[in-house]
């Protein structure tokens, strides 16, 4: 995005200041460009790091913070990581000294350590739940005193179908994004009385995380046929749709959003009951329990089994 914002769409975030971490690329960049040109003053924070967590490098945030600057928006970059209380605070700080209040935060920075679960290292598993949950609720906790004080907020948080319904080889990052939903979910009845809401976006699309899964059978071949069609850019209409006022009444909710797809997911409830006046036993419960209840039992899907259909 070099070319000057159309000043007639510019009003829906006006005033408004959006932290979008994990900004420097994908999915964060979409969101951050796209709040930008909706008159949202905008925070772009990302460290800069490898899909694994490793490194760092101050140029991705940088390079989306001056391309919305040219293009006409308003936008700072920030260089610290999500994964530390103190650094956490410190983003939320950047947006302060910068604007002076914060009204978005969207929880999209990740990375990566697939492994199947047999093989995986306490290494692999403590990282990626570093930064894909603790580390959403770092941020999260910064912005809640001032949300709480000026009585207004909007959390977004990515979650992922590798939780919500599983995928091959991310134990680690399945239980986290799977957290990540009941992290939104939990926030969002706490506060609620401080007129803030919570959501969740699953987003489908083809980024640096996604152009890691191996090629390495025919399944994984077809499914990055399908990934390479997944525009990043696009998850970015329903998150800044998301953050307006227009949608004040939605809190809670878990979204999904594949090119101009956009789904909303189911949460847990009961589905189906049983129950005997005597009380269970393990026999009873083999005997008729359980039978009772098989019809109502999920099979060990992968995210590629459930969405089956093209992208539109």
């Amino acid at each position: 995005m070099t070319e000057a914002f159309n000043t007639a769409s510019t009003t829906l975030l006006d005033g408004k200041v959006v932290i979008v971490t994990g900004a420097g690329g994908g999915v964060g960049e979409g969101i951050a460009k796209l709040a930008a040109s909706r008159g949202a003053r905008v925070v772009v924070n990302d460290l800069g790091v490898s899909l694994g967590g490793d490194g760092g490098d101050a140029s991705p945030a940088r390079r989306v913070a001056d391309e919305i600057v040219a293009a006409g928006g308003i936008a700072i970059p920030s260089f610290r990581t999500i994964s530390e209380w103190d650094s956490a605070q410190g983003i939320i700080q950047d947006a302060l000294d910068a604007f002076g209040q914060i009204d978005v935060v969207v929880n999209n920075a990740g990375i990566l350590r697939d492994v199947l679960f047999h093989k995986m290292e306490p290494s692999d598993w403590d990282l990626v739940r570093h930064v894909n949950l603790d580390g959403y609720f770092y941020v999260s906790r910064a912005a809640a005193p001032y949300f709480r004080q000026q009585a207004s907020g909007v959390y977004l948080h990515m979650t992922s179908t590798s939780g919500l319904v599983g995928n091959l080889a991310q134990t680690n990052y399945g239980a986290a994004k799977l957290g990540v939903a009941g992290l939104s979910r939990n926030i969002a009845i706490d506060m609620a009385r401080f007129n803030v809401r919570s959501n969740c976006i699953a987003p489908f699309a083809f980024t640096r995380m996604v152009n890691s899964i191996p090629e390495t059978n025919e399944r994984n071949r077809k499914r990055q046929e399908v990934n390479r069609r997944l525009d990043p850019a696009k998850i970015a209409n329903l998150a800044v749709a998301l953050m307006s006022e227009e949608a004040k009444d939605i809190s809670g909710q878990i979204f999904g959003s594949r090119n101009n797809e956009i789904f909303i997911f189911s949460q847990p409830r009961p589905v189906r009951t049983v129950h005997t006046a005597e009380g269970w036993t393990p026999e009873s419960c083999l005997e008729s329990a359980l039978p009772a209840l098989r019809a109502s039992t999920y099979p060990l899907d992968t995210s590629a089994d459930v969405f089956t259909w093209d992208p539109i």
